[in-house]
């Protein structure tokens, strides 16, 4: 872990309810997987090309993943962490602690909205409309939850509930009713897909593919973009790094569309890695988390400076490009 993310973690653990810390580092059953998506980038090395003569661009492959309940970190939550973005694209949650209006209105850079899509449609379009009116330029159908995942260390607190005066404010006063709670269901389908592309011009991306025929599935169904993702480390416990289960997406999906990595990213060479290995951009969750608990805006704005920074100083120590054949075994 780079070790500015590294004192970002240790400041915002000293400062977090441990209830509150656990659920955001937690993970599923014996936690193998949440440890595997930070170990698997270890195993691998890259080989700099030289004398490229290529400049460095200004791109940042990155995107901040979502992530539910930022008030439990910080009382302004996701209004601090939209603040924080210059530029970077904020993939906002369903079950954020901020109506996704409010996060839109306060975010510098652009804002896509992740849907787990509802059992009831109708409620679900009346998510997407409100992330549409928000103005929201994507939507992130988070795939890997037919039911929610079993987290020991929330089972343990007894964390069942957001403390009062917090809720998952999206849930709001969807078709006239009160405050709703977030349903998972194991029949929801790619038929669920194809509705919502006949409900919105948005582009539309999936997320939670770690099988490549899953990913051929997607594009067949024509999404924007797939996010090869095991949902940190938080679904089922027996899958394989994310990192681990990229090329054989990136090689399904052979270009037709984008894929992004979510899972495991620690330092900007984590970023080229996983570009090496065919990824379009990548996303970080929980060192987002640590910048916001630790030092609010500033917190995540540091997280975001410091990722893009050492992954610019990569790719030009790598000459300026990563390729699949610049990805060695250190094993």
């Amino acid at each position: 872990m780079n070790p500015v993310l590294a004192e970002l973690h240790d400041k915002a653990r000293a400062v977090l309810d441990p209830v509150h810390y656990d659920f955001f580092a937690g993970g599923v059953g014996d936690e193998v997987v949440l440890a595997e998506n930070e170990a698997a980038f270890r195993r691998l090395a890259l080989l700099p090309r030289v004398l490229r003569g290529k400049e460095i661009s200004g791109d940042f492959p990155l995107l901040i993943s979502p992530t539910a309940f930022h008030r439990l970190a910080h009382p302004d939550g996701e209004l601090a962490t939209a603040r924080a973005l210059a530029g970077t694209t904020l993939v906002s949650s369903m079950a954020s602690t901020v109506p996704i209006a409010d996060v839109a209105a306060a975010a510098t850079g652009p804002v896509w909205f992740q849907l787990y899509v509802q059992p009831d449609m109708a409620v679900t379009e009346a998510l997407v409309r409100r992330a549409e009116q928000a103005g929201c330029t994507a939507l992130v159908v988070t795939a890997d939850s037919p039911v929610f995942g079993r987290h020991r260390r929330d089972i343990a607190h007894g964390f069942h509930d957001l403390p009062a005066g917090l809720a998952a404010e999206n849930m709001r006063d969807l078709n006239g009713a009160g405050l709703r709670n977030i349903e998972m269901s194991a029949a929801i389908s790619w038929e669920h897909v194809d509705r919502l592309r006949e409900m919105t011009g948005l582009p539309l991306w999936v997320k939670g593919v770690l099988h490549p025929q899953d990913a051929v599935i997607a594009v067949e169904h024509g999404v924007a973009g797939v996010v090869v993702s095991n949902h940190g480390g938080r679904q089922l416990d027996l899958v394989p790094a994310a990192l681990d289960a990229l090329p054989a997406v990136v090689d399904a999906v052979a270009g037709r569309v984008p894929v992004v990595l979510d899972g495991g990213i620690r330092s900007g060479g984590d970023i080229a890695l996983a570009l090496a290995l065919g990824a379009s951009a990548t996303g970080i969750g929980r060192p987002v988390l640590w910048g916001l608990a630790a030092d609010g805006e500033q917190g995540v704005r540091r997280v975001l400076d410091v990722l893009r920074d050492e992954y610019r100083h990569v790719l030009a120590m790598c000459g300026g490009e990563l390729t699949r054949d610049m990805v060695v075994s250190r094993c």
